[in-house]
Parts: structure tokens; C-alpha cells; sequence
């Protein structure tokens, strides 16, 4: 059964990995959690805003603009994490393009798949600011143990 607490901890955990890639990624990670928490942002003004029948739509125009978004930090940084993004991603704009399409309504299928999708985007976002944060910690090692020999 659903629980009410679960999409609270859902934006409590972007919110914390987007903020860790902000504070200790590199660009790449601070534009993808910046994509990340636009489209979160968007996402709820949609669900606030419009008629229920503009809502699949909007949120499919929404999908896009992140999967565009995405793709042109891939071409500029090319990043491991950003290719697992790219593909969750294109599963996402399917998922929302097929029930559209068909003109199912959202049912619990719907909702695993969206959810699971927007956890693997927040692992990869999550996994290349590790990996940013471990390479510049690397890179400053040297330099500051270098410049406290020369000190002494």
C-alpha cells in the first residue's frame, strides 16, 4: 500500500544529493542537479497549476526539456554518470509517451517504474559527485603536501 511519508522522503534525498553536488561536485554534477531540481520545481507547478487534461503533456515537454538538458552537458563534460542519466531518462519519456498515448491513467506500474527512474538519476548525480569529490581531493593532496615541505 502506498504510504504519504514516502514522496517526502523522496524530495528530502534530492534535495541532500543535489546539495552535496552542489557544495562538492564538479560542473557537470552542478548542472545536472540544477536540471534536476528545475524539472522537480516545474513538475510541481504543473500538478498545481494546470487542468488535469494539460497535465501528461506538460509533464512529457518537462521530460524533454531534462533529457535536451542532459544530453548537452553529456556533449560538453562527458561524464560516465551522465550516459546512465541520458538512458534513465529516455525510459522516463517513454513511460510518460506510452501512458499518454494510450490514454491509460497512472496506476501503480506507472508509479514504480517513474519512481525507480527518478532514483537512478539521483544515484548517478549522486555517484559522479563522489567521484568528482574523490579526484579533487586527490589532485589537492599533493599540491598541499608539496607546499608545506617547501614551508618548513
Amino acid at each position: 500500500m502506498f504510504s504519504p511519508f514516502l514522496p517526502y522522503v523522496g524530495m528530502v534525498v534530492t534535495l541532500v544529493v543535489c546539495g552535496l553536488a552542489f557544495l562538492r561536485g564538479g560542473p557537470p554534477e552542478r548542472v545536472g542537479a540544477g536540471l534536476v531540481l528545475g524539472v522537480a520545481l516545474i513538475g510541481q507547478a504543473i500538478d498545481l497549476i494546470l487542468p488535469d487534461a494539460h497535465e501528461q503533456v506538460a509533464h512529457l515537454c518537462n521530460d524533454a526539456f531534462l533529457a535536451v538538458g542532459f544530453l548537452l552537458v553529456a556533449l560538453r563534460y562527458g561524464s560516465l554518470w551522465l550516459g546512465g542519466s541520458m538512458m534513465l531518462q529516455a525510459v522516463q519519456f517513454s513511460l510518460h509517451a506510452f501512458y499518454l498515448v494510450a490514454t491509460k491513467p497512472h496506476d501503480r506500474f506507472f508509479a514504480v517504474v517513474n519512481n525507480a527512474n527518478t532514483a537512478g538519476i539521483i544515484a548517478c548525480i549522486l555517484a559522479g559527485t563522489l567521484v568528482a569529490w574523490r579526484h579533487h581531493k586527490k589532485s589537492i593532496a599533493p599540491a598541499l603536501g608539496a607546499s608545506g615541505a617547501a614551508a618548513h
